[in-house]
């Protein structure tokens, strides 16, 4: 299985959610994580926590799915296409 980069973004709504749990969530899954940003929101009363994977599509769908079925929080994920998605596979002119 190839790994692939991903975003997961992740709102967490503060009085419904059990922060707790959702940060037990990612750390479970920390060896694939790359680099994570929280940004709490108090004026729509909700932490939003973007997170850069490189994992299988299983991995992440492992994370989401477990992420998804805690109350008051949603999560959606985006992945590349490929391991190489972005490079420039042309050479430059010399």
């Amino acid at each position: 299985m190839e790994k692939r980069l991903g975003c997961v973004t992740i709102v967490v709504e503060r009085h419904q959610a059990d922060v707790a749990k959702v940060n037990e969530l990612l750390s479970q899954f920390g060896d694939d994580i790359r680099g994570r940003l929280g940004l709490p929101y108090p004026e729509r009363g909700v932490n939003i926590i973007c997170i850069v994977v490189d994992a299988t599509v299983e991995r992440v769908s492992a994370l989401t799915g477990k992420l998804g079925k805690l109350p008051g929080v949603q999560v959606r994920s985006v992945m590349a296409k490929n391991p190489t998605a972005g490079g420039n596979s042309e050479q430059p002119d010399s």
